[in-house]
C-alpha cells in the first residue's frame, strides 16, 4: 500500500469572503489614518457596526475587536483628558495611542492569516 504524496492545494477563499475581509482591512486602515485625520475612525466604526453580522465567525470576531478598539480607546483618551490637570494625562494619552496602534496592527496580522483576534473581548492587546 503506497501513500499518495500529492496533496490538493488549499481551496481559495470565496469571493464573498475576500470582499468581507477587505471591508475589515479597510476599517483597520481607517483607524490607523484616524491618528492623523480623526474623523476616519468614526467612518470605520460605522462600517464595523454595519458589517458585524456578516461573514464567518472569525470575521465577526474582527468586527467586534474593531468596535471595542474605538470605544475603549475613547475611554482611555477621556481618562487622559480628565487627568491632564495633574500631569499624568500625557502618559495616558501616549499609552492610548500606542495601545490603539498595537491593536490595529495585531488585528491586521490576524486578518491576513484569516484568524480571529486572540481575545476579542480583551481590554488590552
Amino acid at each position: 500500500m503506497t501513500q499518495d504524496l500529492h496533496t490538493e492545494p488549499a481551496p481559495e477563499p470565496s469571493r464573498d469572503t475576500q470582499q468581507d475581509s477587505g471591508n475589515a482591512k479597510i476599517i483597520y486602515i481607517l483607524y490607523l489614518v484616524s491618528l492623523v485625520v480623526g474623523i476616519t475612525a468614526l467612518v470605520g466604526l460605522v462600517m464595523a457596526y454595519v458589517y458585524r453580522s456578516e461573514g464567518s465567525d472569525w470575521l465577526k470576531a474582527h468586527y467586534r475587536w474593531q468596535i471595542r478598539t474605538v470605544w475603549i480607546g475613547l475611554l482611555y483618551t477621556l481618562c487622559g483628558a480628565l487627568l491632564a490637570g495633574i500631569g499624568i494625562g500625557f502618559l495616558i494619552f501616549l499609552f492610548a495611542v500606542i495601545w490603539f496602534i498595537i491593536r490595529c496592527v495585531k488585528g491586521l496580522q490576524r486578518l491576513e492569516r484569516r484568524e480571529p483576534p486572540a481575545n476579542p473581548g480583551s481590554w488590552l492587546f
